[in-house]
């Protein structure tokens, strides 16, 4: 996993509550079975219409957030499904940050295993992003070492994250890479067991 310090990037504005992992990538892209290559269905639902054309109206396919790589939504974000594919969706499309009121449990724990920094701010916060975004080429820098997301424009605001989370994404440790810290007290456990077993 890759590990998050610092990142600055363009903003895009998701003004939506209860964004669920069905929209995030609906099912008919799970039956893939690598980790890559779902960025292209990334909310495939709201961005194209039937025949498979962009929606204009749709803000990830407006010209001025291309390459946008955090995502400013509504409360309750992640919600439904269980599916880590929504993480790796939003991971594979770029966006390395998510900024909501609220997530769900399961897609707040799937994120943080794919090196997504989720902040939490107050609703009055969120809708001076949303309205701060609607501005081309609006960027933001959110330091986790610092715990602070701020704008060139006066924008500042810190935020709060688990010290278990925000150690494993400073170190880009995934569940396996946590295991994998461990590996020498593992082996000497199993050696250990494996003598007592005779």
């Amino acid at each position: 996993m890759r590990p998050f310090r610092e990142h600055t990037g363009i903003v895009v504005p998701l003004d939506r509550n209860n964004v669920d992992t069905d929209q995030i990538i609906p099912k008919q892209f799970l039956k893939r079975i690598e980790r890559t290559g779902y960025g292209e269905f990334l909310f495939y639902d709201w961005r194209y219409a039937a025949d498979g054309k962009p929606l204009a109206d749709f803000v990830l396919n407006r010209p001025q957030y291309a390459g946008a790589s955090i995502l400013v939504s509504g409360k309750n974000f992640g919600c439904g499904s269980s599916r880590e594919h929504a993480a790796w969706a939003l991971s594979n499309y770029g966006i390395r940050v998510v900024i909501a009121p609220t997530f769900a449990d399961i897609f707040n724990t799937n994120a943080g295993n794919n090196g997504i920094l989720l902040v939490r701010l107050p609703e009055p916060e969120i809708q001076e992003l949303l309205h701060r975004a609607q501005t081309e080429g609006y960027r933001l820098h959110v330091s986790l070492l610092d715990k602070v997301v701020k704008d060139d424009q006066g924008f500042r605001a810190g935020f709060e994250i688990d010290d278990f989370r925000r150690t494993c994404l400073l170190e880009g440790l995934d569940e396996i890479g946590l295991a994998l810290k461990h590996d020498t007290d593992i082996a000497a456990f199993e050696q250990n067991r494996a003598q007592r077993a005779w």
